[in-house]
């Protein structure tokens, strides 16, 4: 008689698309668990010679050996026949891209499952992990939530936390919250199987929303605080970058300190090995990593021999 208990016991349809979704079916396929399908994203146009490229997801479900489906929607029986043919006892999603349908939510038996980069109801919606740094939040974590049709609105089934550090990007932060989102979800599943798996309803109170974040966001604006814009600099890290003008060169910063001084905003009061320090609304933030169009990312002392910053000049918004 076969164990029911057993991770391959379980046909866990798996729908998702950037390296963080490709981190949660790792984990998956790696506890066992039997994945008959997996849902990506269609091929996109990616690097400098914008070839057709696979998703991360799609990337290691073929190397496994996967069937992978890529509709451009879910809404229609068509779309979702290959979904329904595999008769999942439970889908899993993260990140996925699309808005699920009822018709889909309603297919496994035991539900659709989601894995979401933020403790709600805080931070519901596209960007919760860049949201959380640029908003000084002292910790995160990951969410496994049944899905209904709202906008992360389902019911609360397991939560796991991590502290965000006074130096995490959005890239170090993702990479974290990538590894526990395998952990949550390898965890719940096996929870599911046992009958232990209790929904909770999310709180009425803390509800935030995660947009998405917009290049026009990434201009810095030095009227700000230097710690708020300090936090700008690890959130928007690696995408899409902090960035001013100075000379009519873009100018990205990519980690920074706040430091005493004042100015008027945007005008840079000291420059040397150690950084260019531009005044803020209140205090001054010290950028010791730079970039300017066509170069990489440098420590201030490279980055100053080959674009000299003076005392006085005055960084602007970029246009």
């Amino acid at each position: 008689m076969a164990d029911t208990l057993s991770p391959a016991a379980l046909r866990v349809a798996f729908a998702g698309t950037p390296e963080f979704a490709a981190c949660a079916l790792e984990a998956i396929l790696e506890a066992g668990y039997t994945v008959p399908l997996v849902l990506t994203q269609p091929d996109r146009p990616a690097g400098r010679g914008m070839k057709l490229t696979p998703s991360a997801v799609k990337q290691l479900a073929l190397a496994r050996g996967i069937e992978v489906d890529q509709p451009e929607r879910l809404r229609t029986d068509e779309q979702r026949a290959r979904l329904s043919a595999c008769a999942p006892d439970v889908l899993v999603v993260a990140a996925y891209g699309l808005i699920l349908p009822k018709a889909v939510l309603d297919m496994p038996r035991l539900g659709c499952l989601n894995i979401h980069a933020s403790l709600l109801p805080r931070w519901r919606g596209a960007a919760p992990i860049h949201r959380a740094i640029e908003a000084g939040d002292a910790a995160t974590g990951i969410t496994i939530m049944q899905m209904d049709e709202g906008l992360d609105t389902g019911a609360m089934l397991l939560e796991r936390s991590t502290p965000i550090l006074p130096r995490d990007t959005t890239a170090t932060l993702h990479d974290r919250l990538a590894a526990l989102g395998g952990e949550c979800i390898v965890a719940a599943l096996a929870a599911l199987q046992r009958g232990e798996l209790v929904a909770r309803p999310q709180p009425a109170e803390g509800v935030t929303y995660a947009a998405k974040i917009g290049r026009a966001e990434a201009n810095i604006d030095w009227t700000r605080p230097a710690a708020d814009i300090e936090r700008a600099t690890r959130a928007f890290d690696p995408f899409p970058g902090a960035a001013s003008s100075l000379r009519d060169t873009v100018v990205k910063c990519w980690s920074a300190e706040v430091v005493p001084g004042r100015g008027e905003p945007g005008t840079v009061i000291a420059a040397g090995d150690d950084g260019i320090t531009v005044a803020c609304g209140r205090d001054a933030l010290r950028c010791t990593v730079l970039q300017r169009p066509g170069s990489k990312r440098l420590p201030a002392a490279e980055f100053l021999r080959g674009f000299p910053v003076s005392v006085g000049e005055r960084f602007a918004t970029v246009a």
